[in-house]
Formats: C-alpha cells, sequence, structure tokens
C-alpha cells in the first residue's frame, strides 16, 4: 500500500537553538550593525537593547502558541486559530513567506559585501551562485540541512566572541565616555535610538521562523518553547556587546559606509588583515540565508497540507522527505528581491513586515485566551503578555512610519 511521505522528526533541544541562533546572529550583527550605528550614533548599543525588549515580548508568545498548535505552517496557522478566517490565514501565511525571502535576499547581498574583502566580482553572479547552492542543500534533507547549520554557528558564535576578545581592550574607555552611550530624554537623540531600533529589529528575525519546524522536532510542545527563549537570549547579549565594542572601536560614520563593518573593526582593533572574520562572516551570512529558504518553503509546506494554498507545495519527495518545489520556489522569489533591492531596504521591509506579523500573533492570542482559559502544562503566559506584545508592536510601528512620513526626502 502506498503511503504519502512526511516530515521527519529529528531534531533535538540542541539542534533547535543552534538553528533557531544560527538564523538570528546572520541575519543581522553581521549584515547590518554599521546601518545601525548610522541611524544611532554611539547609542547603537541601546537601540540593539531595545528591539530585544519589543522581540522579547512577542518571543513569549509565540512560545505559548507553539505548545498549543505544534504545526509547521507556524504563524498562520495561529492566526487561523484566533481569527477562525481561512483567507486571512492565508494572506498571513504569504506574509510570513514574504518576510523569510526578503530577509534571506538581505543576507544574500551581505554576502555578496563580504566576499569582496577576497575577491571582486559582480554581485549579480555572487548571488546567484550562493543561492543555487543553498537551494540544493536545503532539498538535500532537513537533519542534513540543519546540522550543516549548526557547524556554522558555532562558527559564527567564535567569530563574534574573536571580535570581543580584540576589541576588549577599548572597554576601558567607556567611564571617560559614557557621555556619548548614554542617551538624554531629548526627543531628537531618541528619534535616532528608535530608527536604529527599527534597523535592530532586523537582527533578530529568526527566533519566530523556529516554529516551522514544530513537526520535525522532538517533544515539540516541551522542547521549542525552550529553543526559543534560549536562542534569543543568547543572541541579544551578543548584540549588545558587539554593538558597544563597534561604536567604541570605529566611529559611526566609519560603521555606516562599510559594506563588511565587522571586517573593518577586527583590522582598526589589531592592525590586521581581517581576512579570518570576513570568511566567518560570509558562512554566518550563508546560514542565515539557509534557514531563512528552509523556513519559506516549510510554511508553503505547512499552508498547503492544512488545504489553504495548492496541494502541489505539499507534495514531499519520498527520498530526501524535502517538499522540493516550494524551496525551489521560494529560492526563486529570493534571488528576484537580492537582485532588485539594496540591503537597507530590504531590511527595513522586513521589519515593517514582522511587526505587523508581531501585532496580529500577539492579537490571535488575546483571541484564543480569552475564549480557552485552560492554562497549559507544557508552556502558558499570562494575558497581559500579548497585550503588551500587541500594544508595543503596532506602537512600534506606527512610530516608524509616522517618523518616515515627517522625514524629507
Amino acid at each position: 500500500m502506498n503511503t504519502v511521505a512526511s516530515l521527519r522528526r529529528s531534531l533535538n533541544l540542541p539542534q533547535i537553538v543552534l538553528y533557531g541562533l544560527g538564523n538570528i546572529l546572520g541575519a543581522g550583527i553581521y549584515v547590518l550593525v554599521g546601518k545601525v550605528a548610522g541611524e544611532a550614533g554611539y547609542l547603537a548599543p541601546v537601540s540593539f537593547l531595545l528591539a530585544c525588549l519589543l522581540a522579547g515580548i512577542t518571543a513569549f508568545s509565540f512560545c505559548e502558541l507553539t505548545a498549543r498548535f505544534p504545526h509547521s505552517a507556524g504563524t498562520a496557522i495561529y492566526i487561523e486559530k484566533g481569527f477562525q478566517m481561512p483567507l486571512f490565514s492565508v494572506v498571513v501565511g504569504l506574509l510570513v513567506i514574504l518576510t523569510g525571502v526578503v530577509s534571506a535576499a538581505t543576507m544574500a547581498r551581505g554576502f555578496a559585501g563580504y566576499l569582496g574583502v577576497f575577491v571582486d566580482l559582480p554581485p549579480s553572479i555572487v548571488i546567484s551562485l550562493l543561492l543555487g547552492t543553498l537551494t540544493a542543500l536545503a532539498i538535500w534533507g532537513i537533519g542534513e540541512s540543519v546540522t550543516v547549520a549548526a557547524v556554522i554557528t558555532a562558527l559564527e558564535v567564535l567569530g563574534l566572541l574573536l571580535i570581543l576578545w580584540v576589541t576588549a581592550p577599548v572597554l576601558a574607555e567607556f567611564p571617560a565616555r559614557q557621555a556619548e552611550l548614554i542617551p538624554d530624554p531629548e526627543w531628537s537623540i531618541w528619534s535616532g535610538i528608535f530608527g536604529g531600533a527599527f534597523l535592530a529589529f532586523y537582527a533578530y528575525v529568526g527566533f519566530e521562523d523556529m516554529v516551522i519546524l514544530s513537526e520535525e522536532v522532538k517533544n515539540t510542545r516541551r522542547n521549542m518553547p525552550i529553543a526559543i527563549l534560549l536562542a534569543l537570549g543568547i543572541a541579544a547579549v551578543i548584540y549588545v556587546l558587539i554593538a558597544l565594542n563597534a561604536v567604541l572601536t570605529l566611529s559611526p560614520e566609519a560603521l555606516q559606509t562599510s559594506s563588511a563593518p565587522l571586517a573593518d573593526v577586527y583590522q582598526a582593533a589589531t592592525a590586521q588583515n581581517p581576512w579570518l572574520i570576513s570568511m566567518v562572516s560570509l558562512i554566518a551570512v550563508v546560514n542565515g540565508a539557509l534557514i531563512q529558504i528552509i523556513m519559506g518553503s516549510r510554511v508553503s509546506y505547512g499552508l498547503a497540507k492544512q488545504g489553504l494554498i495548492s496541494p502541489l507545495f505539499a507534495k514531499v519527495n519520498p527520498h530526501t522527505q524535502t517538499p522540493i518545489l516550494a524551496t525551489c520556489v521560494v529560492s526563486a522569489v529570493v534571488l528576484i528581491g537580492a537582485l532588485w533591492l539594496p540591503i537597507e531596504t530590504l531590511a527595513r521591509i522586513t521589519s515593517y513586515l514582522l511587526l505587523l506579523l508581531f501585532s496580529l500573533v500577539n492579537l490571535a492570542l488575546i483571541r484564543i485566551k480569552r475564549h480557552d482559559s485552560v492554562r497549559l502544562e507544557t508552556f502558558s503566559v499570562p494575558l497581559i503578555v500579548p497585550i503588551l506584545g500587541f500594544s508595543s508592536s503596532t506602537l512600534f510601528l506606527a512610530l516608524q512610519t509616522w517618523t518616515a512620513l515627517m522625514s524629507p526626502i
């Protein structure tokens, strides 16, 4: 009798933590720390901290939702359960996929920037070859893909620890430079901090994508919430420290104009060729792009499995046990975005989409908890958590939109 191929439940807690951590780290700090410094100046660490607080509230909502509904479609399923509107769920699911696509395109352009340290090649060729390779790896198998991602994540962390090590002496300057690094209450200063936080928010992309592997994780209801909080917490500590050391080593102006900011920080701190950190940065960016491609394909698979989009996207290859068509379609759209838009624009689009999705997810959990007062044994949060998550995401989105509209063109 023929059986329908399904996803393989093979990932343990350490693997899923490394998966999420690799996605978060590769998405932001290697690529955007210079752009955040360009917005917030020496207060870039405050921007990263503010972005972490905003993301962290919603992370707790995701933890409860993944414990309630451990399905691959992730956010789309949460919206469907909260609003009972299948068509709305499809739209949200497509927005989730679009977020992953734009994020992967951002990282593909970041890869081209760091590769320029070694060889001068047209970005279009570099991006095309990179995405072709990542598509093949994503098709190969989830166990293999996540194992590769876990190894790369270890290298990413080592690279960031190397940056912290070589720039450690600049921390001695902190007492004398506190005035530059601690914000005043003036709105003009906080306007820059909020602008930097909006970009830095992109750097926390990743924890919300972890939930799409729910059908491939062992003991999902227990392991996934733990993994989300661990990955986000570790990333936040590293981000703030890296941002602090970066602005103490190089001026915000120098960081803003750099296409490989951490390579320049390393060179300024050591007076040595930054080939090592540039290589690690390349690997980190590759890791983040790979994970976003996996995310987009799994959400497509989850939507199709629920009957919300074409069943063709739910087809799983019996040999690789991966959704090949979904993976190829997602990768093709990533390629178009990476070749078309600049990196800062891609990051801003991702942040807008994420804040919108976070608002909807928190609102969905509010509705779910109001109609189902049963407290989960695995993970549950008070009602105030999604209320704060909805309020903060909506207000931050509105503030950034207003600031953008008021800014001169």
